[in-house]
């Protein structure tokens, strides 16, 4: 089956990721095992949602791994002009949603399997296809834990993230905390006797803006980085329910993306610091039962393979140029890094078409996608 065949069935499957993926990993099985490749399903709690894993081709540790995640980004309230999980093609392009993000690279992936089935492997291929990589990275951490606890693990790792197949060696890391407020009621007329929950969490709002400044400053930079210092901002805000009502919530979501040498615990520290010593005291002082409290929302870590390294090497060779880069976004190449999987991304499409309406790929990214992969099926025929 050809990578356009494939991709039009991967985007029939609407996988958001609040949905089940179980009919996709469904139909990528029984895709596989026709093919004689068995699979391996690592599933959620609630067993609504599965990764997958296969490896072909000789026994034994090493060899490459290719990943993706099937999970894509609701297309609510988006302006679409064709319909968002069937292919359309007009002038070259594919459009529908995870075109780009990343069911393209799934579907390159899958059509080279039967490539790679022919050939004398000299070592293994591993694939993975992976869930809710879009709400935080979660589900692939199943498929880690499995794979770290075996010793025939792979030396490389491709995430098939959209690249437009430049070589790309590392991002950004980032944690997601959410803020709760809790003030005091009163009316507004006396409104001293309250404590306003949402000018407390603008004071708190206003020290993350001040520590974003001071990580901004030139000293902090790291040039392979767009932007080259650790961001934080905050994205989400709720609170109040009257004007003359003295408002006892408020809720904000911020999120901190780190270069490698920072660490995004200490910002969330230095703001629980912040709220202990001199915003609770004076809450406190007015009515003992407020609170400001601090919920992990989401987390990954970041990324950067080193130039030198083989990963980068094959990257290189793969895309025939060395001209290696980072990307804005986050992937899951930081927690196959951590246990000792060295990754790097690459893979057809821009991340500029993703999450947007009318996403899609050009045919012409998809051909060079295929290209490259049967470029790998020959590289590792070759003996390590």
């Amino acid at each position: 089956m050809t990578s356009r065949k494939l991709l039009e069935q991967l985007v029939a499957f609407d996988t958001t990721s609040r949905e089940s993926n179980l009919a996709l990993i469904d139909f990528v099985s029984r895709y596989l095992t026709e093919l004689g490749v068995s699979c391996e399903r690592v599933y959620n709690a609630e067993r609504s949602k599965a990764n997958l894993y296969a490896r072909l081709g000789p026994a034994g540790s090493g060899g490459v791994m290719l990943s993706g995640h099937s999970d894509v980004v609701p297309v609510d309230g988006q302006n679409w002009s064709v319909p968002p999980f069937a292919l359309t093609e007009r002038e070259g392009k594919l459009y529908g949603r995870g075109t780009a993000d990343m069911k393209g690279f799934i579907a390159c992936m899958l059509a080279a399997v039967p490539h790679f089935l022919a050939q004398p492997l000299a070592q293994p291929l591993h694939l993975a296809i992976s869930y809710d990589e879009e709400v935080g990275c979660l589900g692939v951490r199943t498929l880690l834990d499995v794979l770290s606890a075996r010793p025939e693990k792979p030396d490389i790792c491709i995430i098939g993230e959209p690249t437009e197949l430049q070589p790309v060696l590392g991002h950004k890391g980032k944690i997601g905390v959410r803020c709760e407020v809790q003030g005091a009621a009163c009316h507004s007329a006396w409104a001293p006797q309250g404590v306003n929950a949402i000018e407390y969490a603008a004071k708190l709002i206003h020290h993350l803006t001040v520590t974003g400044q001071r990580l901004a400053a030139p000293q902090y930079h790291d040039a392979r980085f767009d932007p080259p210092f650790t961001t934080v901002q905050t994205g989400v805000i709720q609170g109040g329910r009257a004007l003359n009502i003295v408002p006892a919530e408020c809720a904000f979501d911020f999120e901190v993306r780190t270069l490698l040498q920072d660490d995004a615990q200490e910002v969330v520290r230095d703001l629980e610091r912040y709220a202990r010593h001199e915003l609770l005291p004076q809450m406190h002082a007015v009515n003992r039962d407020t609170a400001i409290r601090f919920y992990p929302i989401s987390s990954y870590p970041g990324l950067y393979t080193a130039e030198q390294s083989a990963a980068a090497r094959l990257l290189a060779h793969l895309t025939g140029s060395d001209a290696f880069s980072t990307v804005a976004f986050g992937t899951e190449g930081g927690l196959f890094s951590q246990i000792g999987i060295p990754s790097v991304v690459c893979g057809p499409g821009s991340i500029a078409q993703g999450h947007k309406p009318d996403e899609f790929i050009t045919v012409e990214q998809l051909d060079a996608c295929d290209a490259l992969l049967r470029r790998l099926a020959a590289w590792m025929c070759q003996p390590a």
